[in-house]
């Protein structure tokens, strides 16, 4: 099986006040990185068309076997079921398992968001209940941000949480909820105070069971014709408050730290890597100058994307929270997976084989989403603009 070898030094950069250093990868890399592509071919499922795009493929057999190798969670504390390992071995597994096209969808989130949210900000109650369930992939999370109606703007939620003894009561809809119809949990901003000057105070993060009481699961329907997005209606749920995440109030503050685990990646200029793969293997022996400089052009901008986001993991490992620099490597990511498909369906030879039609096809029908979710590109553009004092 083909995977991404990086066998190159990663590349940095600078651009205003925005720093992209060259950390060196930790000893014993090359080693975690061979342990990784063996574990993927002898759990490999040769009915499964791989696929580099993290939101697809999704099997809880292959998480629970993740988890069972300390894959998952590999950063946490060892008291929460966690590895103790550097944010850069985390990286190491997540871009091979990327690369190889595994399905890693069922326990993605929870391990890159919602479970470093529950660590930063969760209780002692929370921690334990949660984190080594995460760790064993056997409890898998979606995300509630966005909502109806809202566009990309989150601060102007309505879902509301109105106190009640013993808990929250909340009402509203949460909508683009990857997973939400077969994962466990969602961790929801909601308003649990009336709107004021202030737009991002009187927010709050609760946890609530996908399968409680009071609420309902719509799949949305793509062009691929898959129901991955999800609308979640939240009629009269109630929410002890032990399943308050932080400090009431504090949601605004919780969900920005989310950001820079979310845009930076390598999910997030991978999502098309098995085209270049097969591309790569449809030429093999007969490309002609162009289709090499196309092929150049692409593994260049892998290179230097990589080498972005390599940075970004290395200011995680220190403590920082680089969400403007996540923001840019998210967009600039974005838009290069999404160009992906497009510029290989115009070179490619006039007869192609099955494998490749199927990878192009599927990787051309999820290419919309890659710049929308995790924040379009219009607000990633933003967030940049405003890192470098042009807004």
């Amino acid at each position: 099986m083909t995977t991404f070898a990086s066998r190159y030094r990663p590349v940095g950069s600078r651009l205003s006040t925005f720093t992209f250093e060259s950390p060196a990868l930790p000893e014993g890399a090359a080693e975690l990185r061979q342990e990784v592509r063996q574990f993927v071919e002898e759990h490999w499922d040769e009915g499964y068309l791989p696929d580099s795009d993290f939101n697809t493929g999704e099997s809880a057999a292959f998480s629970k076997q993740l988890g069972q190798c300390g894959w998952i969670g590999m950063t946490w504390p060892k008291a929460y079921g966690g590895a103790e390992r550097s944010f850069l071995e985390r990286y190491i597994v997540t871009e091979e398992l990327l690369a190889a096209g595994a399905p890693v969808f069922s326990h993605w989130i929870a391990d890159r968001q919602s479970g470093p949210l529950l660590l930063n900000f969760g209780s002692e109650a929370q921690r334990s209940e949660f984190l080594p369930k995460i760790a064993a992939g056997e409890c898998f999370f979606s995300i509630g941000m966005s909502e109806p109606d809202t566009g990309s703007d989150l601060a102007s939620i309505k879902t509301s949480a109105e106190k009640v003894d013993g808990g929250w009561i909340v009402n509203g809809s949460k909508i683009w909820t990857s997973g939400a119809h077969n994962n466990h949990f969602v961790i929801c901003l909601v308003r649990t105070e009336p709107p004021s000057e202030n737009r991002h105070a009187g927010l709050s993060q609760v946890i609530i069971g996908l399968q409680d009481e009071g609420v309902t699961i719509r799949g949305i329907r793509n062009i691929s014709g898959e129901t991955d997005f999800n609308q979640v209606f939240l009629d009269d749920v109630f929410v002890p408050d032990e399943r308050l995440v932080g400090d009431p109030g504090n949601g605004w503050t919780q969900v920005i730290s989310e950001l820079a685990f979310e845009r930076s990646g390598p999910e997030r200029f991978l999502s098309a890597f098995r085209v270049i793969v097969e591309f790569a293997r449809e030429i093999e022996g007969t490309a002609t100058p162009a289709q090499q400089a196309l092929l150049g052009r692409l593994l260049a901008h892998l290179v230097a994307l990589r080498g972005m986001s390599v940075s970004v993991a290395s200011m995680l490992q220190d403590g920082k929270s680089p969400a403007q620099e996540a923001s840019l490597v998210k967009e600039v990511g974005n838009s290069f997976e999404r160009l992906v498909p497009e510029l290989v369906r115009l070179a490619v030879p006039s007869t192609v084989s099955r494998r490749f039609l199927d990878t192009l096809n599927q990787c051309l029908l999820h290419a919309p989403s890659f710049t929308l979710r995790g924040g379009t590109r219009e607000i990633m553009r933003g967030v940049i603009a405003r890192g470098l004092g042009l807004r």
